[in-house]
């Protein structure tokens, strides 16, 4: 399944909810169906600057494509960083970059956050953006397989 799908697939679960609740309660899903990182990995050098609860994002570069590892101490960040992931990880690096993340506006998730939360939301996509920068340099240098 391409970038493009896998935003077509997440916004069709939340388009068929109209309600907020019903929204957030899909958000909760998504954050309760992210398998937990390693405790090991909850790194001061993978906590998300910016957001108002704390949020892992670890990158790893296998086969040339990005792939994220996330966890939050709060439940409905989880869900924001599992929809991340979702749509993210698994792709190559100009994949993520060439898609930039309308689909939340979209989906809904952009108008109902605090300032506080839509900042994070923030931090954690630049954060993703960054991750695929970096790998699509290691890429053009002929590296396929990193871990940082």
């Amino acid at each position: 399944m391409d970038i493009v799908e896998r935003i077509a697939l997440v916004e069709q679960k939340f388009d068929a909810h109209k309600d907020w609740e019903d929204k957030y309660r899909v958000l909760i899903k998504f954050g309760k169906e992210l398998s937990p990182m390693d405790s090991a990995n909850q790194l001061e050098k993978y906590e998300i600057k910016g957001c108002q609860s704390k949020v892992w994002l670890k990158p790893k570069l296998e086969d040339g494509k990005v792939v994220l590892f996330a966890d939050s101490d709060a439940v409905l960040v989880k869900g924001i960083i599992a929809v991340l992931l979702e749509v993210y990880s698994g792709e190559k690096p100009e994949n993520i970059l060439s898609q930039p993340p309308e689909f939340l506006t979209r989906i809904g998730i952009t108008e109902h956050l605090s300032l506080n939360r839509t900042n994070g939301l923030r931090s954690m996509v630049k954060q993703i953006q960054t991750y695929a920068s970096l790998f699509q340099s290691l890429i053009s240098k002929g590296v396929t397989n990193a871990d940082i």
